[in-house]
Order: structure tokens, then C-alpha cells, then sequence
């Protein structure tokens, strides 16, 4: 097995990216190739080389090892027993990741990413933490990419369900991003860990993520994705997944949403639908806990629509005395069931 400090050394030399590493790593131990780069010109780059033989890139290694000691972060090598096992055997796995809290080789064994848009709809903002609550319940790990919106969401739900969840960064662990998530990753980070590939210094740059997406779907068994447009960094993720063998889920939405294009695009193409956390369990083999319902249910919330004319939240929250994101959520739900509609400018209709 290769050292985690030269696999450090090989990710941080410059024109070797994740597939590139994986080649290199498939010649043998790595002590030999990185001692003779010479022999490897044609996958080495020559700066590579050069870092190689000028003993830079070992010193850039031991930087980033101190730095970490400094910063309370571990580095984990891909050789190492609590590496996450499903990530560890995609196509290009990062050589190294970077960890701010905790990570296991199999966490349990039931991982599931939830995925979605950063301008996402309040409705779909509570029923993406909706799910992620109710699956952490069930002892499922949620993974994301601390985003705004609905990877936020997820974050926030499994640690409302006392659960496991992974924040995957595109940039380094001190370049956080978006930066007003803080307070969420230190949180996420006490139970779970906030992980990236990328180096300290490393500042969330458009190409990182694509990147990043990959891990998010590599690292468990699953991916829900809860609103994406057609072209969203979501759909990205679900197409890493399937090309890794993994379930792909989607929560879909009604024709007039442009949140809604992606999930039914997926849809169409077989993925699987998702109405809640029981969709998901059923697929992987969960066991979703029985919560006691709040007194006023779904029928009593249909009740208070009418079908003639449109209501807002704020008079339904009136009518029930239920807070507002408890009734977007059961919103969703029903709008899922066909009972309720949902208008323009946040309205609904009995359906």
C-alpha cells in the first residue's frame, strides 16, 4: 500500500489530476516512481517531473501536513482503512481528502447523497430536509455539497434527525464556500465531516466542482435529487452516479417549474420517483421510524383549500396554526398526490 504522505506528494503535482494519479498509481508503489520520474515521461508531466526531482513537491506535501496539524484536519489517503470504501473503487478516486471531523470506511453502510437546485423553491427547500431528517432517522448518512439551497437543506435535516451528514467541498477547507455556511459546517463537522480533495488555499472555482460532484455521487449507494434545472451541477452528480452503477432518484415537479425540468428529465429517463423518504427506503432496504403525526393532518390541510379560489401560505398557516415550513412540506407531499395545486406567486388550490 502507498504511504498517505506520497500520495499527498502525487496529488499535488501540477498536471496530475485524479484519473492521471489512478494511472500512475496502477504501475506500482508509489516510493519507486516518485524516487525515478524519469521513467514515467510519458503520464509524468515535466513540471511534475521537475517538482519530482527538485524535491518540491515533497516539501509542499509536508507543508500541507503541517497546516493540517494546525487546522484540525486530517488527511486521509485512499490506502487507509477509514477512506469510504464505495469511493475509494470509482473510476478516478481523489488520492487524498482532506477531513474536518470523521469519516468511515463504510459509515454504516447506507449512504445516500441528496442533491438539488441553489435558487430552490421554499417547497422544495423543506421537503429536501424533510427527507434528509426522516432517512438520517433510519440511520442513513447524507452526503451533499453545502450549497445554498437544497444541499443546505439536507445538511440541516440529517442533523435534525440526529443523524450523519458529509458536506464535499469544491475548494479547500479553508477557502469555505458559500462562506455563510459556516456556522452549518462546524455544526455538520461535530457529528460527521466536511471533506474536499483540493488543497488548503484552494478557492471554489467554476472547474472544481464538476470534480466535486463526483465524490458527493461516488460516496454512497444512492442519489436524490430533489430540483434541478436542465443544466445544473444536480444533474452532474446523477449522471456521475449512474455511470458509477449507482440508484438514481428524483423528486418530480409540476411541467411549469423550471426547478422541475431536470428532476422529470431524469424521470423520463428511468430514474426512480421519489414522494418521501419511504420511496428511498424502499429502493436501498431502510427502515423509516414511525413518528407520531401532529394532530392536524394532510385531509384537514386539503379541507382548508379551496378548489375556486386560490390560498396563500399565510392564510393556511391562519387556518392551521402549523408553521410554515411543516405545511410547504406537506404541501409538496400532496401536490405529489395530486390533491393540491400549486399557482403562480405561491398559491394553492385543492386539486
Amino acid at each position: 500500500m502507498d504511504t498517505t504522505f506520497d500520495l499527498l506528494t502525487l496529488a499535488g503535482l501540477p498536471g496530475v489530476g485524479p484519473r492521471r494519479a489512478t494511472e500512475l498509481r496502477s504501475r506500482g508503489p508509489l516510493e519507486g516512481l516518485l524516487a525515478r520520474p524519469d521513467d514515467h515521461g510519458d503520464v509524468l508531466p515535466a513540471e511534475a517531473r521537475e517538482d519530482l526531482r527538485s524535491g518540491s513537491a515533497r516539501r509542499r506535501a509536508e507543508d500541507e501536513l503541517k497546516t493540517a496539524g494546525q487546522r484540525g484536519v486530517r488527511i486521509v489517503g485512499v490506502d487507509e482503512g477509514d477512506y469510504p470504501g464505495l469511493l475509494r473503487r470509482i473510476y478516478d478516486p481523489p488520492p487524498v481528502l482532506y477531513v474536518h471531523g470523521r469519516v468511515e470506511g463504510d459509515d454504516g453502510g447506507c449512504i445516500v447523497a441528496v442533491v438539488g437546485a441553489r435558487k430552490a423553491t421554499p417547497a422544495g427547500r423543506a421537503l429536501a430536509r424533510k427527507l434528509a431528517r426522516d432517512l438520517a432517522s433510519a440511520g442513513a448518512v447524507v452526503v451533499s455539497g453545502l450549497a445554498r439551497g437544497i444541499d443546505s437543506e439536507a445538511h440541516r435535516g440529517a442533523l435534525d434527525g440526529r443523524g450523519r451528514t458529509v458536506a464535499v467541498l469544491g475548494s479547500g477547507l479553508d477557502c469555505l464556500y458559500p462562506p455563510e455556511n459556516a456556522e452549518l459546517a462546524a455544526r455538520i463537522a461535530r457529528s460527521g465531516a466536511v471533506v474536499s480533495e483540493f488543497p488548503f488555499g484552494t478557492g471554489p472555482h467554476a472547474g472544481n466542482f464538476p470534480r466535486r460532484n463526483r465524490v458527493i455521487a461516488g460516496w454512497g449507494r444512492a442519489v436524490v435529487v430533489v430540483e434541478a434545472q436542465v443544466k445544473s451541477g444536480a444533474l452532474v452528480t446523477a449522471r456521475c452516479a449512474l455511470d458509477e452503477g449507482r440508484e438514481v432518484m428524483a423528486v418530480p415537479g409540476h411541467p411549469s417549474q423550471p426547478n422541475a425540468e431536470g428532476t422529470n428529465q431524469r424521470l423520463r429517463d428511468g430514474a426512480a420517483v421519489v414522494r418521501g423518504a419511504a420511496d428511498v427506503a424502499a429502493e436501498l432496504g431502510l427502515v423509516i421510524p414511525v413518528t407520531e403525526e401532529v394532530p392536524a393532518s394532510s385531509d384537514d390541510l386539503v379541507a382548508a383549500l379551496r378548489a375556486d379560489a386560490p390560498m396563500g401560505l399565510d392564510e393556511l398557516q391562519a387556518r392551521s396554526g402549523r408553521s410554515a415550513a411543516e405545511l410547504l412540506a406537506r404541501l409538496a407531499e400532496l401536490e405529489l398526490q395530486a390533491r393540491v395545486r400549486r399557482l403562480p406567486g405561491g398559491l394553492f388550490l385543492r386539486g
